[in-house]
This record gives structure tokens, C-alpha cells and sequence, in this order.
């Protein structure tokens, strides 16, 4: 009788871990990146209020990383600069620097203060194209 009881304890907590795991699968933010990386969408991860945490983002069919640096304003303590890199360089291609400048304003509508530091290779496209006047 005690074994019938505890069996069903065991059985409700385990059904309870499960549908805990599914339901925090299926709002995880990383999932949402991962999902956007792969339709080829543009998609921002990003805690805003924790400085120490970077940005994740995609855009067509390359995942970047920014890194974020709080530094002081006129007024008060704000993230002044973000280093933007991409692990995998193959995945840039067929983009253009019409792209750049959208994920530059995406990133400047979240932090207004900040100025977008690229690494290279991007940053040296930006640079050809901004010397021949595009």
C-alpha cells in the first residue's frame, strides 16, 4: 500500500519535471535565435539592463556577437560602446553594407549613446565602401 503511494508521488513529480522542461524549452530566448539563424531572419537577444551579459543577434545567415562597455555620458552611467564580431566569416557573404547600417540603427535605437565598433572583415567593407562614398 505505502509502495502503491509513493510510487504515485514519484510518478506526479516526474510528469511535473517534464512538463517544467518543456514549458521552459519552449520560451527560452536562445531557442528564438537559433530559430531566427535559420529562416534567415533578423533577431536581437539581449538583456538590457545587465551591461555584463553581450548581445547575440542574427541577421541573414550570420550570427554576431556584441560586446557591451558601460562608460559615463553627460548625465549618467550608459553602455557607450559595442564591439560587434562574427565567429564564422563564411556566413557574411551576400551581405551588404545596406545590412550593416540597418543592424547599426537596430542597435542604436537600444542604446542611443553607444558607438558600433565592428571587427574585421566587416569592418574593413565598411570602410572601402565609405571611401568610394556609399
Amino acid at each position: 500500500m505505502i509502495t502503491v503511494i509513493l510510487f504515485r508521488i514519484f510518478l506526479l513529480i516526474a510528469v511535473g519535471i517534464i512538463i517544467f522542461s518543456v514549458i521552459k524549452y519552449l520560451f527560452d530566448p536562445r531557442r528564438k535565435l537559433e530559430k531566427a539563424y535559420r529562416d534567415g531572419r533578423f533577431y536581437l537577444l539581449d538583456e538590457p539592463d545587465n551591461v555584463r551579459k553581450n548581445v547575440f543577434f542574427t541577421f541573414g545567415s550570420a550570427m554576431f556577437e556584441g560586446e557591451k562597455f558601460l562608460g559615463a555620458t553627460d548625465d549618467s552611467f550608459e553602455v557607450t560602446s559595442i564591439i560587434v564580431r562574427t565567429e564564422d566569416i563564411d556566413q557574411l557573404q551576400g551581405l551588404s553594407g545596406r545590412d550593416f547600417k540597418f543592424i547599426e540603427k537596430e542597435l542604436l535605437l537600444r542604446y542611443p549613446k553607444a558607438e558600433i565598433e565592428w571587427r574585421s572583415p566587416i569592418n574593413d567593407l565598411l570602410k572601402r565602401l565609405e571611401r568610394q562614398g556609399k
